[in-house]
């Protein structure tokens, strides 16, 4: 079966800047796709080529069979395309948008009202409210409702959950959810390494490369090294002498904790009397689990660490 978002090669400059270098993956009829990656890595400027927003430097791509370059209008007919940044009518009322969004691609929000229904709920007390004066989380479920009123086969969302509140983004992603069971593709790019596990696949994203494409699980899966949970009561040292032991693979900061990968099976109890004899207190050495988060690191500084 032909993929339904297929990318050869794709490479985008601007100036001396690299955006995308060389990209290449597919995407399925019905995947939730991610495109996981910080600010930076590339994900809105393929996005934009995708949509026929922007023209690639090198390389081709194709949704639903057709050519980003020479089909660009069959593709605007048939895609949705949430932009990272808030892009409706603010001056115009929540109706406003969605009739103005309707007339643009010559349907109405009665003849499609079906696939928007659960999201216009939410918005419905609302309607006759400004853009502008609308929650984060409101705003996107607007945005999402206006890609979404000529019923496309294929949805871009770039960053939709950027800026918003916990609850809004699980809802956000629970709205996905039921988008897919009407078998709509969708791509996602989105800053949030936890985000990954909530799709089919991803595509792991830095400066402009793809450093894997796989299910968040065979990401995980793949991970091959001992890992451990480290604190102690000055982190910034702690992360410094981890790293100078010849043990270490790769050592990096995690919230008040470092996340320890070694080059072989290192005890517990070494890993505890090297730190005692740098003099370190308060010193829990735990297994963990690695998360997308130790593979993206792992997989992005090519097992070297970071100063």
């Amino acid at each position: 079966m032909q993929p339904t978002i297929s990318i050869h090669g794709i490479s985008k400059s601007y100036g001396a800047v690299t955006a995308l270098h060389e990209v290449s993956f597919s995407v399925q009829q019905g995947e939730l796709f991610g495109l996981i990656g910080p600010d930076g890595a590339g994900k809105t400027t393929l996005l934009r080529i995708l949509v026929s927003l922007l023209k690639p430097d090198s390389g081709a791509a194709s949704v639903l069979g057709w050519d980003t370059l020479r089909d660009y209008r069959h593709i605007r007919r048939h895609a949705g395309y949430m932009a990272g940044r808030f892009s409706l009518y603010q001056d115009l009322s929540v109706e406003e948008n969605l009739r103005f969004y309707a007339t643009v691609f010559g349907t109405t929000g009665k003849e499609n009202y079906e696939i928007i229904a659960d999201i216009y709920e939410q918005l419905a007390p609302f309607r006759k409210r400004r853009a502008g004066q609308l929650s984060g989380g409101m705003k996107q479920k607007l945005a999402l409702c206006c890609a979404l009123i000529h019923k496309p086969k294929v949805l871009f969302l770039d960053e939709p959950t950027t800026g918003v509140d916990p609850v809004s983004r699980r809802e956000f992603w629970d709205m996905l959810a039921r988008l897919k069971a009407r078998g709509i593709t969708i791509v996602v790019s989105t800053p949030y390494m936890d985000e990954a596990g909530l799709c089919d696949r991803v595509a792991l994203m830095q400066q402009g490369r793809v450093l894997q494409v796989d299910s968040p699980q065979g990401i995980v899966a793949g991970y091959d090294k001992p890992l451990w949970a480290v604190q102690a009561a000055q982190v910034p040292r702690l992360l410094a002498d981890l790293r100078a032991a010849d043990w270490c693979h790769t050592a990096f900061p995690f919230g008040d904790s470092v996340h320890l990968a070694t080059r072989a099976d290192q005890s517990k109890a070494e890993i505890q009397q090297y730190l005692t004899a740098c003099k370190h207190t308060d010193v829990t050495v735990a297994p963990v689990q690695a998360g997308i988060e130790d593979c993206f690191m792992e997989l992005g500084s090519g097992g070297e660490q970071r100063a």
